[in-house]
């Protein structure tokens, strides 16, 4: 099957202007950016008449098994429900564009296969399994006063995460995470809001646990991404190998040029923080996380421009949950605050497509890539604002040489 984009307005942010063209998709593959305007058998036409066409977005920090905004509820849920509950979660994500993205704690490596196979409608998902965390870290989901097991729901498919204490345990947590088809590993290395014992600037796991997971990942030719805000925990993930920094938001200049000069990637979130401040109490965000919020939501915006200013790469997230998951596509409108539009979408197409191990082959309109596009009205490169209405402004959305929907 054969889809032709005429009289396209192409677009990435390898390039340094649009380029009008015909694109060809043949078999989920761009194959030419300059192809003849003809009807042929088995090929569908579509007129773009100067519309933008660009790669499909990725996003970087999901969550798409995060039904509830509670979480300890969530990962209690029976499969069969949490399953059901996830899809159109995904669903929406591709319906607004973002054609990839990588889940940070939940989804295990099935449901990436299952849409690969086309059982469920969704992005393309890049997977870690469970996310790591030390006894009271930010996956220890129980109560101050509750003294079972903290592993007794792990392995439920609704579970973010799982508690794993000292290196060996450490160790053989990501060496079962990648055994069961995780794609990197992540690790809990601050406090965070949505966990009920953890101050969001206590210190995650130790040096010698933080390696212990690094040196598993390298092992397995991937890397480790870890949940950080505080720059002492930052600091100390970037000495011990970490690759990929979440969040981010108290992180000072020197930190970040440190991190900048590793070679680090950042992933910031700052609509999170703005939807469950807004839409968490009326969605059962539990009290004692609520009151957690503001030590990074006021601190969000400022980090934007302290990355940017010390050279460190910032990559696309959104770590939403429950009902909020429907405003993934503000995170552009929060960045455009402080940042240039090409580097906001850059940050959800190429730079994303590196941090996730498919440069060259997700990210662009290139003869060669996979066709994830999306054809948009406007130019996101001039202000990206205009993906914070995706259902406004992306007339089509395609993944894989398939289009999901179009309205052209």
């Amino acid at each position: 099957m054969q889809i032709l984009f005429a009289n396209a307005r192409i677009a990435d942010a390898t390039m340094d202007t649009p380029v009008e063209g015909n694109v060809l998709v043949e078999d989920g593959t761009i194959k030419d950016l300059a192809a003849r305007h003809v009807s042929a058998p088995d090929r569908l036409v579509l007129d773009l008449k100067g519309r933008t066409l660009m790669p499909g977005l990725i996003d970087c920090h999901v969550h798409v098994v995060a039904s509830m905004m509670n979480l300890s509820a969530n990962g209690q849920l029976p499969d069969a429900m949490a399953v059901l509950r996830s899809l159109p979660i995904m669903k929406g994500m591709l319906d607004r564009g973002f054609t990839t993205v990588r889940d940070v704690g939940g989804a295990p490596y099935s449901l990436a296969e299952a849409v690969e196979q086309g059982l469920a409608v969704g992005p393309r998902l890049i997977v870690c399994g469970k996310s790591l965390a030390k006894t009271g870290g930010h996956a220890d989901l129980r109560p101050r006063h509750d003294w079972h097991e903290p592993n007794r729901w792990r392995r439920n498919f609704g579970a973010l995460g799982r508690v794993a204490d000292g290196v060996d345990e450490v160790r053989r947590a990501a060496r079962e995470e990648l055994r069961e088809g995780a794609m990197f590993i992540k690790i809990m290395a601050n406090g965070g809001v949505a966990s009920p014992t953890d101050p969001v600037a206590w210190q995650g796991y130790s040096e010698d646990e933080m390696r212990a997971a690094v040196q598993e990942a390298q092992d397995a030719e991937t890397y480790v991404s870890a949940h950080l805000y505080t720059s002492p925990a930052i600091a100390r993930a970037v000495r011990c190998g970490v690759h990929s920094l979440e969040h981010c938001n108290r992180i000072d200049a020197a930190t970040a040029r440190l991190a900048a000069a590793a070679g680090c990637v950042a992933v910031p979130t700052l609509v999170t923080y703005e939807a469950l401040a807004q839409d968490g109490p009326r969605f059962g965000f539990p009290p004692g996380s609520i009151a957690k919020i503001e030590a990074v939501r006021g601190a969000g915006i400022e980090s934007l421009s302290i990355m940017r200013d010390a050279g460190l790469t910032m990559a696309y997230g959104t770590d939403l949950l429950g009902e909020t998951h429907i405003r993934q596509s503000e995170e552009f409108a929060i960045r455009a605050r402080v940042l240039d539009s090409r580097g906001i979408v850059a940050a959800a197409t190429t730079i994303a497509a590196k941090l996730i191990g498919y440069e060259g082959r997700l990210g662009v309109v290139a003869p060669g890539a996979i066709a994830d596009l999306l054809v948009v009205d406007g130019d996101p490169f001039e202000n990206a604002a205009i993906l914070a209405q995706p259902e406004r402004n992306i007339r089509a959305v395609v993944k894989a040489g398939a289009v999901h929907r179009a309205a052209l």
